[in-house]
């Protein structure tokens, strides 16, 4: 009995020191990280690549997404409204659901499963083939020529597809409201300009869509790199920055909603 119970207490002590190993590598990840930026920023030539990979690509599946959450969502909400008789407030509804939270985190969490998980493959990739060890050899610093450009990319391509999340779903919601359940053009979309505020509605969504981007992209950057250099280890570490990177999102949705509108 001894014996077992030393070796649950064993267990439980490399687990908590494997946390806190790894909890002391991401922070020393972060700094560099830090440090590498202004270096990084002034190369637009780098970023901007990787931009496009992180955010024009990401596209198709944001738009289409969007339009078809707007569509649910108004359509949802006609059939529950329609009991109050207050159908008007369809696209009130819908806007204020996507901006304060349908749209940073399900941006947010199509972000991660396409461009994020794809990030984090490609470095790992990049750490299997010992090209992040040919830029050291060289003398040159990996954080600045590899990882800082694709932080920066996703710092402003997340935002972005945030708001054409936003405006795509508003849109799939004027669809079903006015064009396919009859709802008044005017009313639908003056009800809506009274209700969303720029600052606390529009601008608390980019503020999400933010602080979202910055944590995908630190997971999807810090798992790649300390991943295993196998196709496995590559395989896992994809898997674990899709993961970590949405429970990350849903809890920082809830923290940043109790904050914003306490």
């Amino acid at each position: 009995m001894n014996a077992w119970l030393e070796k649950k207490i064993i267990a439980l002590g490399d687990g908590f020191m494997s946390i806190a190993r790894a909890f002391g590598q991401g922070w020393l990840f972060m700094l560099l990280l830090v440090g590498a930026l202004p270096a990084s920023i002034v190369r637009v030539s780098a970023w901007i690549r990787q931009l496009y990979f992180a955010g024009v690509l990401s596209l198709p599946i944001i738009l289409v997404a969007g339009l078809f959450v707007g569509m649910v969502l108004a359509l949802q909400a006609y059939n529950i409204l329609v009991n109050f008789n207050a159908t008007e407030t369809v696209g009130v509804m819908v806007a204020l659901t996507l901006l304060r939270e349908l749209g940073p985190v399900v941006a947010a969490l199509l972000f991660a499963g396409r461009a994020a998980s794809a990030l984090t493959a490609e470095i790992g990739l990049m750490k299997s083939t010992e090209q992040l060890s040919a830029l050291e050899m060289m003398g040159l610093d990996p954080f600045v020529r590899i990882f800082a450009p694709r932080f920066i990319a996703a710092l402003i391509a997340l935002p972005l597809l945030t708001m054409l999340f936003n405006v795509l779903g508003i849109f799939g919601g004027y669809l079903i409201g006015v064009e396919a359940l009859g709802i008044d053009t005017g009313t639908f979309w003056s009800q809506m300009q009274a209700a969303v505020e720029w600052q606390e509605d529009v601008m608390g969504s980019v503020i999400k869509s933010l602080v979202f981007a910055l944590v995908i992209a630190a997971i999807a950057l810090f798992q790649g790199a300390q991943c295993l250099p196998t196709a496995e280890g590559v395989s896992m570490a994809t898997t674990r920055t899709v993961v970590h990177s949405s429970l990350a999102v849903l809890g920082l949705d809830f923290v940043l909603t109790a904050l914003m509108f306490d």
